[in-house]
């Protein structure tokens, strides 16, 4: 079953939404304002306390390709940092992925921005990729060798995947290949990788497998959010420790992984025989999301560790908001990609 068009975004808690949104735009080229929407997380009760949470979200977009970052803000609360200084090996979504084709320039680029990690060196695939830190201490690891979808100025694209911290690899790997089509083991190692020296915890031993998927994506924006990887890291001697653990969806860091699906009737059957049900739905509640400028059905699961996967169906999205002019995608085949066209008019969004 291949219902996934790809990672639609990752999801960036953040302290204020609008610089935030400067800083990315700056940084990763993440120009395209799919929407800015303010509004009530009245559906994400059993992440927030059991409490509706007003919030700010601006899901920002880099038309070069890959997933976007949607950039998260709680209204009135204030969102709190992890309650331990993380470090790799600690369970959840860790570092996000950012593919380019220039990976010295990228670095060279970043280094204004961010603090850099590494030098670029080869990973154990042999692509050179480099990890950096925002201010906020969010990491990125910058990847070579993608397809892009579009040209442009900005030495990366998107979101290409994460680096998430497991407890059972093989548990682990088998949710990522049977829920969300991960079948392809690119690297399976153990061993303490120099690649890692530099971030906090890195100097472990871990057991490190990369995952991607043998089939092409389908569905309308797969041609723009591109290939994908799944990097899933085991400490071999620590005990991770929860990256939300007494703290709420929303607040500081990578609070999900989303990934653009289609079927969605389909992928609950799927999460529900592989033993991972929806934890939130938004049909059940009998609504659809819309922030306004983008509509559409989404629901939430766990990995076995809690990180919280997000799959959104999009019903809806602007062409060129000023003129009014949306396309229902509801009305179009659900696997057919949509034409380049319309994808890069997304620019006007």
């Amino acid at each position: 079953m291949n219902l996934i068009s790809g990672i639609q975004q990752i999801g960036i808690g953040v302290a204020n939404v609008a610089q935030g949104f400067e800083l990315y735009k700056k940084a990763f080229g993440m120009n395209v304002r799919m929407f800015d929407d303010e509004g009530t997380a009245k559906l994400m009760l059993p992440y927030t306390n059991n409490q509706p949470q007003d919030r700010r979200a601006i899901l920002a977009l880099n038309l070069r390709g890959g997933g976007g970052f949607e950039i998260w803000q709680y209204t009135k609360r204030t969102p709190l940092p992890p309650v331990f200084i993380p470090e790799l090996g600690d369970l959840g979504i860790a570092i996000c992925k950012v593919k380019s084709d220039d990976i010295q320039g990228a670095y060279n680029h970043l280094k204004k921005h961010f603090t850099m990690l590494c030098e670029p060196q080869k990973a154990p695939d042999s692509l050179m990729h480099f990890f950096c830190q925002g201010p906020a201490g969010n990491i990125f690891e910058v990847i070579e060798g993608l397809p892009f979808f579009g040209g442009g100025k900005s030495k990366t694209g998107g979101c290409a995947g994460a680096v998430i911290g497991v407890s059972d690899m093989e548990k682990s790997m088998k949710f990522y290949k049977e829920v969300l089509g991960y079948d392809m083991v690119i690297y399976d190692e153990t061993a303490v990788f120099p690649d890692l020296s530099g971030i906090i915890g890195g100097q472990k031993t871990f057991r490190r497998v990369l995952l991607s998927h043998s089939e092409p994506r389908v569905g309308p924006f797969s041609r723009l959010l591109g290939a994908s990887y799944i990097e899933l890291l085991q400490a071999q001697d620590y005990e991770g420790r929860k990256l939300y653990k007494d703290r709420q969806w929303g607040d500081l860091g990578y609070i999900h992984l989303c990934f653009d699906v289609k079927k969605m009737d389909e992928m609950k059957a799927n999460c529900e025989k592989q033993g991972y049900p929806f934890t939130v739905d938004s049909a059940v509640a009998s609504e659809k999301f819309d922030m306004g400028e983008a509509a559409g059905r989404f629901a939430y699961l766990e990995d076995p560790d809690g990180a919280l996967i997000e799959l959104v169906e999009t019903y809806k999205i602007p062409i060129l908001k000023k003129f009014n002019i949306y396309l229902d995608l509801e009305k179009r085949d659900p696997l057919k990609p949509l034409p380049d066209f319309m994808l890069k008019a997304l620019r006007f969004a």
